[in-house]
């Protein structure tokens, strides 16, 4: 884990220590990761001779962004990624264009509203990119991070995340 991964997740959590917070910030940020694909995924294009949609290629940036900050955190989120771009895909296959986009506009609601929710109700305080925009790219990493230390994986994420590792420590 980098140094500057380290200092900006723990900025971020410091902005994320309610665990209704965090709650609702795990549905927010897949319902605005669904509405940011959705509409993109509508879009068929060619890539190295394989057939993708845009909204795979749109996501490649920050996957890559992801990998860099955290190995092993970032390829949990691709694994996420391919789930949801694969619904999102099965979705507009299904739907018309009022349907996709009424469904956007619903996740983009319901996953706002949830952040919103969660940070003035259960945090008590102002959503984390207000203060600093990279925190937008962070709430991914943070929803995968707590996800490992709750499996028992990465200690060096549990103290900086719960300010103490979870389950017994090695003596060394």
């Amino acid at each position: 884990m980098s140094s500057f991964f380290r200092r900006q997740l723990a900025d971020y959590v410091e902005y994320h220590r309610a665990p209704w917070n965090c709650a609702m910030h795990v549905f927010g940020i897949v319902f605005l990761f669904l509405a940011a694909v959705l509409p993109l995924s509508q879009w068929s294009i060619a890539a190295f001779g394989i057939q993708t949609s845009v909204a795979a290629i749109a996501t490649i940036p920050v996957l890559i962004y992801w990998f860099l900050l955290d190995f092993a955190l970032g390829a949990a989120i691709l694994g996420a990624a391919i789930v949801l771009l694969s619904a999102a895909a099965i979705f507009v296959g299904q739907a018309n264009t009022v349907g996709m986009w009424s469904l956007t506009a619903i996740l983009i609601v319901i996953g706002s509203a949830s952040q919103v929710i969660g940070h003035q109700v259960f945090e008590r305080r102002r959503p984390a990119l207000v203060d600093n925009p990279i925190h937008l790219l962070l709430g991914p990493m943070f929803v995968i991070a707590k996800l490992f230390i709750v499996l028992g994986f990465r200690r060096d994420l549990a103290v900086i995340i719960d300010e103490r590792p979870q389950g017994p420590l090695n003596s060394s």
